[in-house]
């Protein structure tokens, strides 16, 4: 039975996932590492809104296991040292330089935990996947390990999460299923089953899924692939709705209800963010490229080609509306994080409008409950399409909506945060210009309810 896990990466995946581990089996240890001093300090912080990931529910299951068996550190070599089973959760961005630059996934710091590991084991461990890599992965890290190791024998698992910012807790608590994948030996086989018996403290075995390595590697791009696929279908859609006098809210309910479909993930928006679908499609794009699959690789990159049409869209849509001009003029933000009830911000929507907006000399004022003015300055600043100084020049940043819209010519609705649809919505017509406009990128304002206040409504596929 395992009594000692560690976690390198303390970021969206580890830190939650982690934590869940902890309170769910008290009996494991469980240390979370990072070289990265402020985000291990704010996961230690004694205020637990202060925690670097934003998660409904989050805080109350690190108050209850932090200290007593989670434990988050910056001492990688010990935690390594003493672990059993050692989970790799750092980051694997698209490549931002030679071969693959823009689709591959770089894999520079999977080796490099894969060295560390291998430097410092001393006993036998079990060394588990759970960044989203491409398939085959596995292969290199074993060669690491047991070419530059101790005479350590290392098992290597796949276990990639499946859980979504802004009901993180809730996927860890009750998953659709758990996927494990290792090696067919009688000794890979005997790693998974101790992988399994962790979750099974708490999960179904039933809903604990075991593969080989290559399959389980493979169904977690294929996952994102496939929900990426139906937001930017029912985006598609959503255009030809709004040429068409559809209403694409009653094309997604009517399509949902046939139960080969299913409702889920047919939400017409202006478009997908985040830090998975985008770089795993890349990802399963490069993949297939290759080895020569180009009829493979062209469809799954129609999916991402959607998804920027969706928010370039979006953004011609508020300066066709305002006159074919938005220059000088403000334009409310609500919301910048990618999704509701997250603070992440990696791809989000958000930043492409207002990029868009910016090239238009439009002046933005942004409002997000989650998201501060430090955050939003970065993300348009990674874009380096202008100055920092014209970037702060070009948005201000406000903590609370109604200062953000006051003599405002626009309001763009970029994420779905529920707080948004209990504004007094008289009030902020009455502190806007006239005529005052709203372009609802999520679809959770009602129309027609802002159209009698005397709003300019526009929503998407309507």
């Amino acid at each position: 039975m395992i009594k000692n896990i560690c976690c390198i990466g303390a970021g969206y995946v580890g830190g939650p996932t982690m934590a869940v581990i902890a309170q769910k089996c008290p009996h494991i240890k469980v240390t979370v590492v990072d070289l990265n001093q402020d985000r291990i300090n704010a996961w230690n912080h004694s205020d637990l809104s202060l925690l670097p990931v934003y998660e409904p529910g989050l805080d109350a299951v690190v108050a209850e296991a932090r200290g007593r068996n989670l434990f988050f550190s910056t001492d990688v070599d010990k935690a390594i040292d003493e672990a059993e089973m050692i989970f790799i959760s750092v980051n694997t961005p698209t490549k931002t330089y030679g071969v693959g630059k823009g689709m591959a996934a770089d894999l520079k710091y999977i080796e490099l935990c894969a060295r560390q590991i291998a430097r410092i084991a001393k006993t036998d461990k079990i060394v588990v996947e759970k960044s989203t890599l491409p398939v085959r992965t596995a292969s290199a890290i074993k060669d690491i390990l047991d070419n530059t190791g101790n005479g350590v024998n290392f098992q290597i698992l796949s276990n990639p999460e499946f859980l979504a910012e802004g009901t993180a807790i809730e996927d860890l608590f009750a998953p659709d299923r758990v996927l494990i994948g290792g090696d067919t030996t009688p000794e890979g086989q005997k790693a998974i089953q101790q992988l399994v018996d962790v979750y099974a403290n708490w999960v179904n075995p039933a809903n604990i899924l075991t593969t080989n390595v290559w399959s389980s590697e493979l169904s977690k791009l294929t996952a994102n692939a496939f929900l990426a696929q139906r937001v930017s279908s029912i985006n598609a859609m959503s255009e030809l709705c709004e040429k068409t006098g559809a209403n694409v809210n009653e094309v997604s309910k009517a399509i949902g209800l046939d139960s080969r479909i299913g409702p889920k993930f047919l939400k017409a928006s202006v478009g997908f963010g985040g830090s998975c679908f985008q770089k795993d499609i890349l990802n399963l794009v490069y993949i297939a490229k290759s080895y020569g699959l180009n009829e493979v690789a062209d469809y799954w990159e129609q999916v991402i080609v959607m998804n920027d049409h969706q928010k370039r869209r979006f953004a011609k849509k508020i300066v066709s509306t305002l006159y074919n001009t938005v220059s000088g003029k403000k334009i409310a933000f609500l919301g910048w994080a990618f999704k509701k009830d997250t603070n992440d911000t990696r791809e989000s929507a958000a930043i492409y409008v207002a990029d868009d907006l910016l090239n238009e000399q439009a002046n933005i004022a942004v409002f997000d409950p989650k998201v501060g003015e430090s955050q939003i300055q970065f993300d348009l600043n990674y874009l380096n399409t202008r100055t920092e100084e014209e970037n702060k020049k070009g948005v201000q940043v406000f903590d609370n909506a109604y200062n953000a819209c006051n003599n405002a010519h626009a309001i763009a609705v970029l994420t779905e945060w529920d707080e948004f649809k209990t504004y007094d919505w008289q009030k902020i017509y009455d502190s806007m210009l006239k005529p005052a406009f709203i372009f609802d990128g999520r679809n959770i304002l009602n129309g027609e309810e802002l159209e009698k206040i005397g709003f300019v409504y526009q929503g998407i596929g309507k």
